[in-house]
């Protein structure tokens, strides 16, 4: 195979490497009887890769003519990729921290020469940033907080090599280019990228970290390349096909805005930012649950001047709901009159609308998946140690603050119950949603729809196991096909 090193200007290449010929990148571009070789491999030594400049266009018409490209056209651009940067920093984390754990600044600089340090112990390192990237002249900077971090990865040319590596750098050259087969990294070509939003300060996060980990994990198997991003990096989502919230969600909150934005920009999402606005307000909710014949608990909304009339249609106890309540947050309970006419002072002050519901006591709850009208799980959610709610954020012990679950296969579920899930997930709209229900004197009663179910591990996928989140992945793939 013929062997060609490709530079800007030949005059200024000043090593001298056997068996390999040195052309400038002019000459390979405009010379017609380089399209006419039909072996050749090319190392791209251009001092620029940036878009459309003559290293970008050496790599694109080396692939286009069938010649071996060092580095690829992909390479390139995944060197200006920061989701790639942060992917290769995690499975390379203990590497990086083991390496160079004996340095005493805040910052340090590696600079890599055909995947080689002048200094031998950052020889591993220096290695794995190479076969990831396959950039001849690499340069890595890393700062140091509570650990080691990439703060930027850099191709850079021959002349910003200092003098004192040349020697080195011209002893890697012949090393690097006597060689019969080049390392190439692994071609992952996903059929789309999906990010996952995860706020970790979220004090109910709708998944543990197990089941993101899981999410990630099955997204792999399913050709998916998924990513875990937070709530500071919407600016980041125009680099993903899909957008999976996995954070609580509000209309007020960065959920929202994600959501807003994925669909501007014609991402996949789950889920949509409507059914946010839907699910999130519970005064919607009673409205389109009563018009649509759905049997609830008596609901009215309240406002200041029904206020006073509420007690003889709920009774007491009565449950009083925020409209933006979520995970039984800004929902309280009147035991009697003096607690609620509180409560409703208190609620109204923020909002001109909230909920007022009886009070219907029960052992647990069902909760339905739904995804896109399909129910793929099941569960019974019982009410938390001593409490009257599924979760009792006020528990002195952690392990007190939400009840057991049981999870069931669909089947088991009574027909009344399934069908009446799946016609309050409808009223929504295609999306993710959680449906619960209670049974009180044999009848069912809708309780919530929620817009952001919780998919945790060793609960909602207690029975189906993989099959909750590849359900999840199939919907993000049929929005994007």
């Amino acid at each position: 195979m013929n062997k060609y090193i490709v530079v800007n200007q030949t005059d200024k290449w000043s090593f001298s490497i056997e068996n390999i010929k040195v052309i400038s990148s002019q000459d390979y571009l405009t010379n017609p009887d380089f399209s006419k070789i039909k072996k050749a491999r090319i190392f791209n030594l251009c001092k620029d890769y940036s878009y459309q400049s003559k290293g970008y266009y050496v790599s694109l018409l080396a692939e286009a003519r069938g010649h071996s490209a060092i580095p690829t056209v992909k390479n390139i651009v995944d060197l200006k990729t920061i989701k790639l940067v942060r992917m290769v920093s995690d499975e390379f984390e203990e590497t990086i921290q083991k390496s160079l754990k004996g340095i005493k600044s805040q910052e340090f600089t590696l600079s890599i020469y055909f995947g080689q340090n002048v200094a031998k112990k950052y020889k591993e390192l220096s290695g794995l940033f190479y076969k990831h990237f396959q950039v001849p002249f690499l340069r890595v900077k890393f700062n140091y907080t509570t650990k080691w971090n990439i703060q930027s990865i850099k191709a850079i040319s021959e002349s910003q090599i200092p003098e004192e590596h040349m020697e080195s750098v011209h002893e890697f050259a012949n090393q690097f280019f006597s060689k019969k087969r080049y390392d190439t990294p692994k071609v992952i070509n996903s059929d789309f990228d999906l990010a996952i939003l995860v706020d970790p300060n979220d004090p109910a996060p709708p998944s543990n970290p197990k089941a993101i980990k899981k999410f990630i994990d099955i997204a792999e198997k399913m050709n998916i390349y998924a990513e875990v991003i937070e709530p500071k990096d919407l600016s980041r989502l125009t680099s993903f096909d899909a957008l999976f919230i996995r954070q609580s969600t509000d209309v007020n909150n960065e959920a929202y805005a994600f959501a807003r934005k994925a669909q501007q920009l014609g991402i996949a999402i789950v889920d949509y930012p409507d059914a946010i606005l839907k699910c999130c307000n519970k005064v919607y909710m009673a409205e389109a649950l009563q018009n649509a014949n759905i049997a609830t608990p008596k609901t009215i909304i309240v406002h200041k001047d029904n206020r006073d009339a509420i007690l003889e249609h709920t009774g007491l106890p009565c449950v009083l709901k925020a409209p933006d309540s979520t995970f039984s947050f800004g929902v309280k309970k009147a035991k009697n009159e003096a607690e609620y006419n509180t409560l409703v002072n208190n609620m109204l002050k923020e909002s001109d609308l909230i909920i007022a519901q009886e009070f219907c006591p029960s052992t647990y709850d069902w909760r339905i998946g739904i995804i896109d009208d399909k129910p793929f799980f099941a569960c019974k959610y019982y009410m938390a140690k001593g409490h009257w709610q599924i979760y009792n954020w006020n528990a002195k012990k952690k392990n007190e603050q939400d009840g057991d679950a049981d999870c069931l296969p669909i089947e088991k579920v009574p027909k009344n119950i399934l069908n009446m899930a799946i016609k309050s997930a409808k009223l929504m709209g295609k999306g993710l949603y959680g449906i619960d229900i209670k049974v009180v004197n044999k009848k069912p009663m809708v309780i919530e729809i929620n817009d952001n179910p919780n998919i945790d591990f060793g609960v909602e996928d207690e029975y189906y196991g993989d099959n909750v989140y590849i359900e999840v992945l199939n919907a993000l793939k049929k929005r994007l096909e």
